[in-house]
């Protein structure tokens, strides 16, 4: 059930007044967010943290939640630090995440110390409005939002026009052409036309700078708002009183030319923000909102809603249709475009019995699919929340940025009084205009934007090639990188791992070893315990299994230790056994290079299955590629000696150690670590968790890896190309080059900027456009990382 809110400010509130709105969106909220207090409609903008399942046993409300909110009123990094002192000293609240960018709000917090309505009244208190993310009422309001704004906009173009007509007699005049009553009738009519100017157009600017200091602090709307009023203050008083202290200069023209230009550049950035934003949540943009669900009767479907389905239901999908959730076709072959969700951009044969995930095409054929996973357990959920985080993440320079920005907007007022009194002497009017300049020339926008615009911009073009970025922060370490060290199974091969050979013991026959092992690798996500997996479902159906499971322990590095059971005989004693390498299993290998998985049970050695890898086919080019580029290479394989040197030498590795045990793997990079080198891991996900968490970086490879990499790898590469490694370094050194350049911009504008208004040689109108046009430059040089990249495999 959706909770249509519209907390906030209403759009209206721009023509009656600033002083009023936040009141107004006291009031708003207090009528309207009680609704979302309801435990049963958490879960539409929600989703609990850790206690779930103890929830659902006692049948309660988790007790720990995240909640995510769209955001109005934002316009700058100070209105996300602003909300986030405002909610988080809530009681009940334990973290709060604005990200000012896309206007979005994430809170974690504890149901029984809080409710979501206390944050929409905190929000409106202080000059925000809050609403449930994916509300539709909140999704309309952003719209009207947007409109008004090109509204403002226009107004304020519309009048600039014409303001300028009537001041230009006054530039163009020879002495003696235009008489004082002309010339004041052209004032007069240049001050009613900036009316609308003032209090529509400008309207956020005022509201932004009267709540900034109704929360004594300094944003960046008050330099912008206290440049508007005072050049209207004064040209208004050299309208009505010519002769007074202000003097009898007018700047109509340039109150409206700056304000024109400051809503030009936000509308421009808004859009640019908007690319961004379209290519890190294009995953569930189009996500489809019902399904074909088989009948009771086996032979027809019908059409329900995707909130409706259950685990195990069969879905008819039709070519051209998203698939509604993960599965397993059951019937039908296909090809599938996962691009959005891998990067492949070639379509991708699926066969009867090969899995299909959420928000991926049926392009060719109809097919039937049985439901595995559904809502937030399926891929394309996960891969939409680390998205998420993503987007809400504070990179180091980041937070540099924001924090030299906070002080330089008390600079930037101090400034600007400091310039009034140095040239009071020379005229009241005058100096005044001069503080203007100062105000509106180094607001510090264009720093602010400079490395957020960057990064947001980067994982946007890495998301559509297929390279989720967990942490803004990792594309900084990924630029610095000097060594990469690679996993072989899963990482350097292609997974699953195929079943080539089977060697049983005497009076066991292959197929029953076969049987037993796969009952026992479905328990992980092992390439090679997949590959057995794999096998057996080819040649055998799983629900037909003699035997079951009674309980199955994972040892990283080493194998699985399991009870197995005779189905229907549960008086029987479980049966012990052993499934991995040959040590764990307390057997020899086998005198073949390939990868040896090992069966034993209480009589000793069972079976060894003998699986081939295939090489991924760009894997020699990806390494040659590197090491061209000076970065050394690594290979660590948990894998027997002689069949990880094997691989090594046919891809061009030097540096290679086999028969690594995870802390093996982490002492080694230790060891890389001590010797100064910087080193990027790109494993599988699977047995490589403490040694991604060690890395400087770390990157999990393959589709089956995203589970267990959400937690260690801070990149998570979905499609099967290994030449997206070199594409995300290269991609991260462009996105710091692009940084740097945003910030000796935005460095070199003020430097030569504030002294040229301090001088009084830069009218207001100039300003305006000059501090527009830096958070363009900002914003666009930003953009260029946005575009695709050019292919290195």
């Amino acid at each position: 059930m959706d909770v249509s809110l519209a907390v906030g400010p209403p759009l209206a509130d721009a023509m009656g007044g600033a002083a009023a709105a936040p009141q107004r969106a006291r009031d708003h909220a207090s009528d309207l967010s009680q609704a979302i207090d309801d435990p049963q409609h958490w879960s539409s903008f929600s989703r609990p943290l850790g206690s779930a399942a103890v929830a659902a046993a006692g049948h309660a409300p988790p007790q720990r939640w995240e909640s995510h909110f769209v955001v109005r009123g934002m316009h700058c990094a100070a209105c996300a630090f602003q909300l986030e002192s405002a909610l988080a000293g809530l009681p009940g609240v334990e973290r709060v995440d604005v990200d000012a960018r896309h206007e979005r709000a994430r809170v974690r917090w504890v149901s029984g110390a809080t409710r979501p309505s206390q944050w929409v009244r905190a929000a409106a208190a202080a000059g925000y409005g809050l609403a449930p993310a994916g509300d539709l009422q909140a999704r309309e309001q952003r719209r009207r939002d947007a409109r008004t704004a090109l509204w403002r906009w226009l107004v304020a173009g519309l009048c600039m026009m014409q303001v300028m007509m009537y001041a230009y007699p006054a530039y163009t005049a020879r002495p003696g052409e235009l008489s004082a009553d002309s010339a004041q009738l052209l004032r007069w009519a240049s001050w009613v036309l900036c009316l609308p100017v003032l209090f529509f157009s400008s309207g956020p600017f005022f509201r932004g700078a009267l709540r900034d200091l109704r929360r004594r602090s300094i944003g960046m709307d008050l330099p912008v708002a206290l440049g508007i009023g005072i050049t209207f203050v004064v040209s208004s008083v050299a309208t009505f009183d010519p002769g007074g202290p202000l003097g009898q200069e007018v700047y109509f023209d340039s109150l409206s030319m700056f304000v024109f230009f400051l809503l030009s550049g936000r509308l421009i950035e808004a859009r640019l923000k908007e690319r961004t934003a379209i290519a890190l949540q294009g995953l569930t943009a189009d996500a489809p909102q019902d399904a074909r669900r088989r009948r009771a009767d086996g032979l027809s479907f019908e059409r329900v809603a995707i909130g409706q389905l259950a685990l195990g239901d069969v879905l008819q999908v039709l070519p051209g249709e998203r698939f509604p959730a993960d599965g397993r076709l059951i019937d039908g072959d296909t090809l599938v475009d996962e691009a959005l969700l891998t990067g492949e951009s070639h379509p991708l044969p699926r066969a009867r019995g090969e899995l299909v995930l959420a928000g991926s095409h049926n392009l060719s054929a109809a097919v039937q699919m049985q439901v595995k996973a559904l809502g937030a357990d399926t891929r394309l959920a996960g891969i939409a929340a680390l998205m998420d985080s993503a987007a809400f993440d504070k990179p180091r320079l980041v937070q540099l940025a924001d924090r030299v920005a906070r002080p330089f907007l008390l600079f930037v007022v101090v400034a600007a009084a400091l310039a009034a009194a140095l040239w009071w002497p020379e005229g009241h009017g005058q100096a005044l205009m001069v503080a203007v300049s100062v105000l509106i020339v180094t607001c510090p926008c264009a720093l602010s934007l400079a490395a957020p615009s960057s990064m947001l911009a980067s994982a946007g073009a890495m998301a559509r090639e297929g390279v989720l970025v967990r942490e803004l922060q990792s594309l900084e370490a990924l630029a610095g990188i000097d060594t990469v060290v690679f996993d072989k199974t899963g990482t350097l091969t292609r997974e699953p791992a195929r079943l080539d050979r089977i060697y049983c013991r005497r009076g066991l026959r292959p197929r029953e070893a076969l049987e037993r092992a796969a009952v026992m690798a479905a328990a992980s996500l092992h390439p090679a315990a997949r590959g057995l997996a794999e096998a057996w479902h080819a040649v055998a159906e799983p629900a037909l299994d003699r035997w079951r499971l009674v309980h199955c322990n994972e040892h990283g590095g080493q194998g699985l230790q399991a009870s197995l059971r005779l189905h229907g005989d549960a008086t029987a004693r479980p049966h012990s056994m052993r499934l991995g390498s040959a040590a764990w299993c307390g057997v020899s290998p086998l005198d073949v290079a390939s990868i040896q998985v090992h069966l034993s049970d209480e009589q000793g050695w069972a079976a060894s299955f003998v699986l081939v890898e295939d090489l991924r086919p760009d894997a020699a080019d990806t390494v040659a590629r590197l090491r061209a580029q000076g970065l050394q290479v690594h290979l660590l394989s948990g894998d027997r000696v002689e069949a990880a040197a094997a691989l090594a030498q046919r891809i061009g590795i030097e540096h290679v150690r086999g028969g690594c045990r995870p802390e093996d793997k982490l002492d080694h990079l230790r060891a890389l670590q001590a010797q100064g080198r910087r080193v990027l891991m790109v494993g599988d996900g699977i047995n490589d968790g403490p040694v991604l968490a060690r890395a400087d970086v770390s990157m999990a490879f393959g589709r089956q890896a995203a589970p267990l990499a959400q937690q260690r790898a801070d990149l998570i590469v979905l499609g099967e190309r290994l030449a997206t490694v070199e594409s995300s370094w290269l991609q991260a050194r462009k996105t710091l080059s692009v940084i740097r350049q945003n910030l000796g911009w935005a460095a070199a504008y003020n430097f030569v900027c504030v002294p040229i208004a301090l001088a009084g040689w830069l009218p207001a109108w100039l300003a305006g456009l000059g501090m527009a046009l830096s958070s363009l430059v900002v914003v666009a040089n930003a953009a260029r990382l946005s575009r695709p990249a050019p292919s290195v495999g």
